[in-house]
């Protein structure tokens, strides 16, 4: 993911004006592009500080429906688009669009419409003392799914809890963030949906300064590329995976405590109840929980000794 232009002095990056690259990956979304991209252009030409240079870069990830053809109508000077030759993915459109970039900040936000990008020039606002803001959506109008809303929450408390920071919203598609610092998780960025997620935890884990601000949510343009099922145990692993690369601990430590006061509750109460303990069920839980404390120690200092 390597930038198409120099560093830029931190003072010049953290300024009220430093410019942003917009980057809006689209997949098939024949029918939200171009409303969008019309919401997008008015709301950035009548709300935005004049002073702020900015390009929007849609990036094209194999569409079949014809959305090249409407995102080509529009001959807009601050307009870029890049084409995948092959659908790669939500997370891939997405560094495509950081590599292309020109300006020392990221936005990101959707080709469906379902993000009032209205609230674009707010976000900008927060930049000065955060290296992300994210527009949550807990807005007054949120057309999440019934049916997601569950399972988002569960993820979303236990990133919370791993983290030690409040989430709000995990994979909101609506932020700003600092080029350099996106740039410095390319490794581990997943070129998926849960790109935005990835991101979300390894700001959060690495330290920096994340603020979240309400956004509604609205209906979608087009058919969701969202897969129910598959998509929550991946956000699943994601959470725990990028969690492990960062604080360990935080992951191992209460699994072995579980695995170790189980083994001491099953001895306990089969001896009260049978006058003996169970041996080897209680030995093998007590051996796994002090083999998981001593991986995650073991991981814990090679985590500290990269950094």
């Amino acid at each position: 993911m390597h930038s198409e232009t120099s560093s830029t002095p931190l003072a010049d990056v953290m300024s009220p004006t430093a410019g942003f690259s917009i980057v809006i990956p689209a997949y098939n979304e024949a029918k939200g592009a171009g409303p969008v991209l019309e919401e997008l252009f008015d709301a950035l030409e009548h709300k935005l500080d004049p002073q702020i240079e900015y390009e929007v870069i849609v990036v094209d990830d194999g569409s079949v429906d014809g959305t090249a053809e409407v995102i080509a109508k529009f001959d807009h000077p601050k307009l870029r688009v890049i084409r995948h030759p092959r659908n790669r993915g939500y997370g891939a459109a997405i560094k495509t669009g950081v590599m292309h970039s020109r300006q020392p900040w990221i936005m990101i936000t959707d080709a469906d419409g379902t993000y009032p990008n209205e609230h674009i020039p707010e976000l900008l606002a927060e930049r000065e003392l955060h290296e992300m803001v994210v527009g949550a959506r807990i807005g007054q109008i949120s057309e999440i799914p019934l049916l997601r809303r569950p399972p988002k929450w569960v993820l979303r408390k236990l990133a919370s809890y791993l983290s030690r920071s409040d989430i709000p919203d995990l994979n909101s598609g609506l932020r700003v963030m600092r080029k350099d610092v996106v740039q410095r998780f390319e490794n581990i960025l997943p070129n998926q949906f849960s790109f935005t997620s990835t991101i979300t935890l390894s700001m959060l884990s690495a330290g920096y300064h994340v603020k979240y601000l309400p956004i509604n949510y609205l209906h979608r343009a087009g058919k969701s590329k969202i897969r129910p099922i598959a998509d929550t145990l991946n956000f699943l692993k994601l959470i725990v995976r990028t969690i492990m690369y960062f604080d360990p601990l935080r992951v191992f430590l209460p699994a072995a405590v579980m695995f170790i006061v189980g083994a001491v509750a099953l001895g306990v109460g089969s001896y009260s109840i049978t006058g003996r303990v169970m041996d080897v069920s209680t030995l093998l839980l007590f051996v796994t929980g002090v083999h998981m404390l001593a991986l995650g120690m073991l991981a814990d200092a090679l985590n500290r000794r990269m950094q």
